[in-house]
């Protein structure tokens, strides 16, 4: 669905805005479905939609999905 979404243009063509993130809020959470699975990458991505608060920004906020190694050693600090 998301590869859908992008093809037929994505939020500039269904909302007339571009998302703020690096990357896109759709890559974004297709990553996070390919790192983490399903349940647990929609859930990311949805949070990351709703932090998608300032439109159209001047400066994109550099935002990646954390590889699994990486978030596994974030906690244990």
């Amino acid at each position: 669905m998301i590869e859908l979404y992008r093809a037929a243009g994505g939020s500039k063509r269904w909302f007339g805005i571009e998302c703020n993130f690096e990357p896109t809020c759709s890559m974004y959470t297709a990553e996070a479905i390919r790192q983490y699975g399903v349940t647990k990458g929609c859930g990311m991505g949805w949070k990351r939609i709703r932090a998608c608060n300032q439109p159209d920004a001047i400066c994109k906020c550099i935002d990646p999905v954390l590889a699994r190694s990486e978030n596994v050693k974030t906690r244990t600090r």
